[in-house]
């Protein structure tokens, strides 16, 4: 039987057009490819070839949209269904300048379900137009708080630690989580600072910009890599707000160290090469052998920066995660004042003590608690601790575990404390996940794409988010 020709197939369907349509929407808010891709000759071609039908054109920009307005609603009913059935929903915020210099505000919610699953995701990334002054960035995050209906579920705002932010949080009803990431980042900055190293990565920042900036040495690298026998892997260039970015371009010279001077031995350059001692010290440096002065200074900077941490709510959170509560990060004189303030939330919870305090006039009477089935006040006061007590006496689970997992086993048998695990264990203690947020939305807004509108930012954003999720 002779095979049809493409020039003989018929036409796409409606339902058939219709699905694919939807499918590639869904790609370009999923994937952050531009909506204008579907003005290309090249996607026209490959879709006539994929379908079988010569005639076939694909869908315009304003329908594209279209479609994405329509996918952006239903999957945020589905995230409002979530928020409404949370008990407590923790959020994180940051600022982010696009190519265009334009600011958007990004905040993402956390939560832990009913099912004891821990839920991330995007709530909005939202242009701000004013400066960024403290009662401003407050503003905003009421806006948000507001929209999603959740302003009485918020625990914790993760912020970075920015004054305005800072001073913002401190005009809100919440609590404050500085990113703790930043924190320490920061700390190593000054450190490395202060310790001898700068010269040292002075020069290397210098021999990684030589890489990166132009394509011809990159690929003499490479060779020079394979040639060795090595992995072809490029430089890394540390930034000062990103974590852990300075270890990791040590690490990635030091690995290449016989590469990158076999490369600059064959080229005109104007580099100052590392000496051998100054290897060297790049190898203490990322081994974390570098002696005290180094530490101290670390250390001493860090403690100045944790008097701004909210470190009353990371203990507790500590405490009601069954891999840490033996509490050992902590000095052993504060642990016990840990399990003290966890027994007092307990007892402000516990539903008697909230009906003695709701009635008017005095106190009830010891009678009147006989009449309940206690036998004194006391009794009220000894349950939480005999809750805590069970709890510490049930074995810590090894780091590799999911606390979630073992709440979702144990909740039943600590009802009380199951419910304090999903107000504490849903804060995040950095804003990585905004971070994350603005990651997609540098793929988004590009040069191309400099002028789009905000509220197309924030959905695009929000989609590519949510559907990656799924």
């Amino acid at each position: 039987m002779r095979q049809s020709t493409l020039t003989e197939r018929r036409p796409l369907s409606k339902s058939t057009s219709g699905k694919l349509t939807d499918t590639i929407a869904r790609w370009i808010a999923k994937d952050c490819r531009p909506i204008n891709i579907v003005e290309d000759t090249g996607l026209a071609e490959i879709l006539k070839v994929a379908t079988l039908d010569a005639f076939y054109k694909p869908p315009s920009r304003g329908i594209v949209m279209t479609k994405i307005n329509e996918l952006y609603d239903a999957k945020k009913k589905t995230k409002e269904e979530d928020l409404a059935s949370a008990e407590y929903v923790a959020l994180t915020g940051d600022h982010w300048t696009s190519v265009s210099n334009n600011n958007y505000l990004g905040v993402t919610a956390h939560h832990i379900t009913n099912t004891w699953e821990l839920k991330s995701f995007a709530l909005t990334v939202m242009k701000s137009e004013e400066r960024h002054f403290a009662e401003v960035c407050a503003q905003q995050f009421q806006i948000v708080a507001h929209e999603w209906e959740i302003e009485g579920k918020i625990t914790t705002i993760g912020t970075d630690s920015a004054h305005n932010m800072t001073a913002a949080a401190k005009l809100l009803p919440y609590e404050h989580m500085p990113c703790i990431a930043h924190m320490l980042q920061r700390s190593i900055n000054v450190s490395l600072s202060t310790s001898g190293f700068a010269n040292v990565l002075a020069k290397c920042r210098k021999i990684v910009g030589h890489f990166r900036h132009s394509a011809a040495n990159t690929m003499e690298l490479q060779a020079q890599q394979a040639a060795l026998g090595q992995q072809q892997e490029p430089l890394i260039q540390d930034v000062p707000t990103r974590w852990n970015s300075t270890l990791e371009m040590i690490k990635r010279l030091n690995r290449n160290q016989a590469a990158i001077k076999a490369t600059l031995d064959q080229q005109h350059h104007k580099l100052v090469m590392l000496t051998p001692q100054e290897w060297d010290k790049l190898q203490i440096l990322s081994t974390l052998l570098e002696p005290c002065r180094f530490k101290t200074i670390f250390m001493e900077d860090l403690a100045s920066r944790q008097e701004n941490t909210n470190n009353a709510w990371l203990k507790l959170a500590t405490a009601l995660d069954p891999r840490f509560k033996d509490l050992k990060s902590l000095p052993k004189s504060e642990r016990e004042e840990v399990w003290t303030s966890l027994g007092g939330i307990l007892y402000e919870q516990s539903p008697r003590r909230s009906l003695l305090t709701s009635q008017d006039g005095p106190p009830r009477k010891k009678t009147q608690l006989l009449q309940m089935g206690s036998d004194s006040e006391s009794d009220e006061e000894v349950q939480p601790d005999r809750d805590i007590h069970r709890y510490r006496a049930e074995p810590s689970i090894s780091m590799e575990d999911c606390p979630m997992q073992w709440w979702a086993a144990h909740s039943g048998a600590h009802d009380k404390l199951a419910l304090l695990a999903h107000k504490y264990l849903a804060t995040r203690a950095s804003t990585v996940p905004c971070e994350r947020l603005f990651l997609v939305a540098g793929h988004i807004v590009q040069k191309k794409q400099s002028a789009l509108h905000s509220e197309n930012v924030n959905q695009l954003v929000c989609l590519s988010n949510w559907l990656k999720d799924e």
